[in-house]
């Protein structure tokens, strides 16, 4: 199959307050996030070209930052104008937005205060996370060897590039296995989320979701708890141990890149589960494609 690869493309970057030929936008090879992963970055989804909940992915952005104790040169408000000149210049209707600011190169070795701090925004046409077929039966997930981490070991409330390597290794581990994705525990054993994604189980007509205490509370999860609750479903946030996943009737996935995800599998050490997509999992799905279209409405009127 033929990718085409992300640093030879057409278009436009916005790169330190400007915005550049995509080819041009580069960076050294001694950058300090490169070796130390001093980086942070967002995840956003553009619906008619608007962006979903943009001013939460930017606040999200500003505050992962200062969780790694830099500074984002650019305010929230900055971002929103170079976001929506983004989308524009690159003709992007149905697409993905890439906020990413990290430590540069003046610097190299653990201490790098005097690093000048890079942000560059990049966006494309991205479709749907998993293909339409294993969206409609549920994808298949496979139990990762990899925990997510306690707090106190690492900065988990950020959108930190460091905390993704071994999403990246469960994700390649499960690919192997013929699966979509990853299902991972936390350090205590358990259920955490998926590798880019929370994770939801619906059990007796009401919606149990993973406490996000060493993971991220995931914008899309918070637009689906609101509307779970809007229409009388309670949600239940709390630990959920692995074997808990035989009480659910049906478990899925929310992310801005995954939106809402069935699952219809996970097979590996902590279990074989089997799931069938059904009457929750399909509101969440129209209430969520509803929200978006709401917003997108708003916009465009504004």
């Amino acid at each position: 199959m033929s990718v085409l690869p992300f640093d030879d493309r057409d278009g436009f970057i916005w790169y330190d307050g400007r915005l550049m030929p995509w080819r041009d936008a580069q960076l050294h090879v001694l950058t300090h996030g490169l070796h130390y992963a001093s980086c942070v970055f967002e995840g956003e989804r553009v619906y008619n070209g608007k962006v979903f909940r943009m001013e939460d992915h930017n606040e999200r952005l500003i505050n992962s930052a200062t969780i790694l104790g830099f500074e984002i040169p650019f305010s929230i408000d900055d971002l929103a104008k170079a976001t929506l000149e983004l989308v524009s210049s690159n003709k992007i209707v149905d697409g993905y937005v890439r906020p990413v600011a990290w430590r540069g190169a003046e610097q190299m070795g653990v201490s790098a205060q005097a690093s000048k701090i890079h942000v560059a925004l990049a966006c494309w046409d991205w479709p749907a996370y998993f293909s339409p077929e294993a969206r409609a039966k549920g994808i298949r997930m496979l139990w990762s060897r990899w925990a997510r981490p306690a707090p106190h070991t690492a900065p988990t409330q950020a959108k930190a590039s460091g905390l993704y390597m071994i999403c990246t290794m469960a994700k390649h581990e499960a690919e192997a296995q013929n699966c979509d994705d990853a299902l991972m525990l936390d350090w205590r054993g358990r259920l955490a989320e998926g590798t880019g994604a929370n994770l939801f189980l619906a059990i007796n007509g009401e919606l149990h979701t993973p406490t996000p205490d060493c993971f991220l509370n995931g914008i899309t999860r918070q637009t689906v708890i609101g509307l779970a609750r809007q229409r009388g479903i309670k949600v239940v946030e709390r630990a959920i141990m692995p074997d808990e996943l035989r009480n659910a009737d049906e478990v899925f996935l929310t992310g801005s890149a995954a939106e809402v995800t069935p699952v219809g599998e996970i097979i590996g050490e902590h279990g074989h589960y089997r799931f069938t997509p059904g009457t929750i999992c399909r509101l969440m799905w129209e209430d969520y494609d509803r929200a978006v279209g709401k917003q997108v409405a708003a916009a465009t009127a504004a």
